[in-house]
């Protein structure tokens, strides 16, 4: 039986307990690094596109691959992380993933190339994947049941103060120095982390720890990896069917499936597929995949409609994206009444509907729109993602005991991360593919050699005629005209997407916040490391621990 042997956890230590919402802050810290480092590298992207000595010259295909090597490494080992922080102890993973963040920081902002940039990027994916979890599962430890849903969404509302500060941040930075200061202004944020770290934060581990499945970390990074690289080279030759293409998605999806075979297999599995069994807990998985491939996708593109388009500066850029992050700080942390009142399923179907809408939106806008209506679409945009993350999350939390804390918030921050990366592989594929389709016949002013990279971005196209001088303002226009028609496609697909999230959340979500301690669906979360040797009234107290 387990209760027994539960029962000296049950109580949180006073001195723990008292501390509990200044160990908050100090987690939403250690998070700010891992979301700031994105939300600042979205405005940089057009100067990391420019030829040196202002940027590195970098393709799309490649700033794609800069924000990827990040997401891929990073949702690659998150679970891994989340059990060598069950494992060795959350504080200790939590510090060594910040040390080994900061140093891919300082290093990538030194890079003397595109590849460069891209290899630093993975190291500090690799640093970020030890941070999430970690911070997630120590929350779960420190604060008691009836107080985690309202510690979550102040969790999530840490997610907008990043959303927040890294544009403006990041425009204020290119501002006065070079585009590698958005990466070393990451170090000061890091030592100060870990000194607060050590002074405050408690450690805490999983008594039965799971294995590492290191086949399985193999299996799924090389799948991912090849799935992405397929469909980024889509979208640079424009052209999906091109044998490249088919065999490398091809082969990413084969290994993926072996991944998920392995997995099921497995004594000793990185994810659990049993817990995949439970619709609603898949329901709140995907949820978070499809919020993060609509998003992600579309802020992609929203920085060359800002900088390239509408013509402002990097700093002016951060500022317009200031709706966006408002409004998640303000309605994460408020998610949970309007689930109180409405339930989940109304709540998240509400706000995936919103995003849709949003994302939609995007397909009306033109060179000339007024641009209070982008403040607008970006406001809505944050409330609507504040309303789908926070349930979600802490519906995905509160499934899992306790002790499995690091693992759930793997498993939330895994999809998150893989839903991310192929929304901007994918919708930025669509981009390119649309954009080279409308801008190609315009490209006969340019010499023949240079017409496939020209035909790849707008900034590409931009940089092209800016070396003919004159001769190539013919080419402004068409380029501007070219990215509107690419981006309204890709606001489309991004909005088809949010919707097919409405609808799976409509359909498996509960209309009500389950109950502690109650429902059989819930019970069905329990991990197969109980090996069924607890009955029903054990699992619920494991869980409610």
């Amino acid at each position: 039986m387990t209760s027994p042997a539960a029962a000296p956890d049950r109580r949180i230590p006073e001195h723990v307990h008292r501390r509990r919402w200044v160990i908050l802050g100090v987690l939403i810290l250690s998070l700010l690094i891992v979301v700031l480092d994105n939300s600042i590298l979205n405005v940089a992207i057009k100067t990391i596109s420019t030829p040196a000595p202002t940027g590195l010259g970098a393709t799309q295909s490649e700033l794609e691959w800069a924000i990827n090597a990040y997401t891929l490494v990073f949702a690659g080992l998150l679970f891994t992380a989340g059990l060598l922080g069950d494992r060795l102890g959350r504080k200790k993973v939590l510090l060594g993933g910040l040390a080994v963040f900061g140093l891919g920081s300082a290093l990538a902002a030194f890079s003397g190339s595109p590849a460069e940039l891209i290899g630093f990027r993975a190291v500090m994916g690799l640093g970020a994947a030890f941070v999430m979890p970690a911070t997630l599962a120590v929350l779960m430890n420190v604060f008691e049941r009836d107080e985690q849903p309202k510690a979550i969404g102040i969790w999530a509302g840490g997610v907008g103060l990043a959303i927040a500060i890294g544009p403006v941040t990041g425009g204020l930075l290119l501002a006065h120095f070079w585009w590698g200061s958005v990466f070393l202004v990451n170090v000061p944020i890091v030592l100060t982390a870990l000194a607060l770290m050590l002074w405050l934060v408690p450690d805490s581990r999983d008594p039965a720890p799971g294995r590492i499945d290191p086949l399985g970390v193999v299996l799924s990074v090389t799948g991912l990896v090849l799935l992405v690289y397929g469909i980024i080279k889509g979208g640079q030759l424009a052209d999906f069917t091109d044998p490249t293409v088919l065999t490398t998605v091809g082969a990413g999806l084969a290994v993926l499936t072996a991944f998920v075979v392995v997995e099921k297999r497995s004594t000793h599995p990185s994810i659990d597929m049993a817990y995949f069994k439970n619709k609603v807990f898949s329901a709140s998985i995907v949820a978070i995949a499809l919020v993060f491939f609509a998003l992600l996708g579309v802020t992609f593109f929203a920085v060359f409609y800002t900088q390239s388009v509408r013509g402002y500066s990097p700093l002016e850029t951060g500022l317009l994206m200031l709706p966006l992050a408002a409004a998640q700080m303000i309605f994460a942390p408020r998610a949970r009444l309007l689930v109180d009142r409405f339930g989940n399923r109304a709540t998240t179907t509400g706000g995936m509907l919103l995003l849709a809408a949003m994302l939609g939106a995007f397909a009306v806008l033109e060179s000339d729109t007024p641009i209070w209506i982008l403040e607008v679409i970006f406001f809505l945009m944050g409330a609507a993602m504040a309303n789908v993350m926070t349930p979600v999350s802490v519906v995905i939390m509160q499934t899992l005991p306790r002790e499995k804390a690091g693992s759930a918030s793997a498993l939330s921050n895994t999809f998150r991360q893989v839903g991310g990366a192929l929304g901007i592989a994918v919708l930025g594929s669509v981009l390119s593919a649309a954009y080279r389709t409308h801008i190609e016949d315009k490209l006969v002013l340019l010499p023949p050699g240079v017409r496939h990279a020209a035909g790849e971005s707008i900034e590409a196209t931009l940089g092209a005629a800016a070396r003919l001088g004159p001769r190539g303002d013919a080419l402004t226009g068409p380029a501007n005209d070219a990215f509107l028609h690419a981006m309204h496609v890709t606001a489309l697909c991004g909005a088809g997407v949010a919707a097919l999230g409405a609808i799976v959340v409509a359909l498996f979500l509960p209309g009500r916040s389950p109950e502690p301690g109650g429902g059989e669906k819930e019970e069905e979360l329990v991990p197969a490391g109980a090996k069924g040797a607890t009955d029903a009234t054990d699992a619920t107290e494991k869980r409610d621990r």
